[in-house]
């Protein structure tokens, strides 16, 4: 085993955290001050809701920052594979704080349904806080979007083609990337939505509409809640690795002159790292030495790729069947 370091700096950890989350973090601490400061003067609902998802953010944020810091901490001997699922842990108590400040938002959208405020001043204070939610958020989205690209390693994409392609690899990025990425999905829809409310109202007075959009604001805050929830419930239980690392973890492992075949291989995924595990069979007549040297050369060829925490490859003579390539074709049918 190798050695471990014997203490890590606090700076140290703090630098490894995930940046999208710092990031959101502070944007959304700003604009939750700016839309409670707008909703106090002008009695909008729907900036209420508005600056209830922003708080919700930036606590959530702060909640995922700290967790992604702890889950870069190196393995220790009480807890040998590392602490990757911690993040998962923050995640979930980022779901719950979601949860709750949906819930407040869902209220207040069914109050202002029973009871109309209708428009009561302080229109370009609104809108002024609402372009400046949409332009943080939509930067942050953005931010984001790169984020999940550059940690599923997946080809770079600019302009619109960033969005469809985000979408694809969402599921490939750090739970981290991934909670702020639907977080500023909802955040940029919800401000957009809360800025037609008060140009609608002011123009038509149609004081219904504050309901409506203050109550889908906060259905769409238990949309990102559920989503969020059930990734981070798979990660604690534990998921295996998306089909395409597994295709280029075996190729790795068979591009080696002497393996047979691969009899058993397992990739478990703890937030954005992998653990692999694998029993391989090599080619006969070789010596107990050459084998253990062709088995720690390949364990090291793996630990080059930098998603990969750790590989415990088990070695053991070819039995002269196919096992992986049987495994591939039941996987196709």
């Amino acid at each position: 085993m190798a050695e471990q370091p014997k203490s890590e700096s606090f700076m140290s950890l703090v630098k490894k955290g995930n940046t999208s989350s710092a990031v959101a973090m502070a944007g959304n601490a700003i604009l939750a001050l700016c839309k409670g400061g707008a909703f106090i003067f002008s009695g909008s609902g729907a900036m209420f809701a508005s600056a209830m998802h922003s708080l919700a953010d930036a606590i959530n944020q702060g909640f995922v920052f700290v967790g992604s810091v702890l889950s870069e901490k190196k393995p220790t001997r009480r807890f040998p594979t590392g602490f990757g699922r911690v993040i998962n842990i923050f995640c979930m108590i980022a779901v719950i704080v979601v949860t709750i400040m949906a819930y407040e938002t869902i209220h207040e959208g069914i109050h202002l349904l029973q009871h109309p405020a209708g428009h009561s001043g302080g229109l370009w204070i609104n809108i002024g806080v609402l372009v400046l939610n949409i332009v943080i958020d939509g930067a942050i989205l953005i931010k984001a979007m790169k984020e999940i690209l550059k940690e599923a390693r997946a080809p770079k994409a600019t302009g619109f083609a960033l969005v469809p392609a985000a979408i694809k690899n969402v599921g490939r990025a750090a739970p981290p990337t991934r909670l702020v990425f639907y977080e500023d999905v909802v955040a940029v829809l919800g401000a957009t939505l809360a800025l037609v409310s008060v140009v609608v109202i002011a123009l038509t007075n149609f004081a219904l509409l504050d309901g409506i959009v203050t109550t889908i604001i906060g259905c769409l805050m238990i949309a990102v809640a559920f989503r969020v929830g059930y990734d981070n419930m798979i990660g604690l239980i534990g998921v295996a690795a998306p089909q395409d690392i597994e295709d280029k973890v075996s190729q790795t492992i068979l591009a080696d002159s002497h393996v047979a075949d691969i009899q058993m291989m397992r990739i478990i995924q703890e937030g954005r790292y992998y653990h692999v595990e694998g029993l391989i069979e090599l080619t006969k007549g070789l010596s107990l030495a050459d084998a253990d040297d062709i088995k720690f050369r390949i364990q090291e060829k793996l630990m080059t790729n930098p998603d990969i925490a750790d590989a415990a490859i088990s070695i053991i003579e070819d039995d002269g069947v196919n096992s992986w390539g049987k495994k591939h074709s039941d996987v196709i049918k």
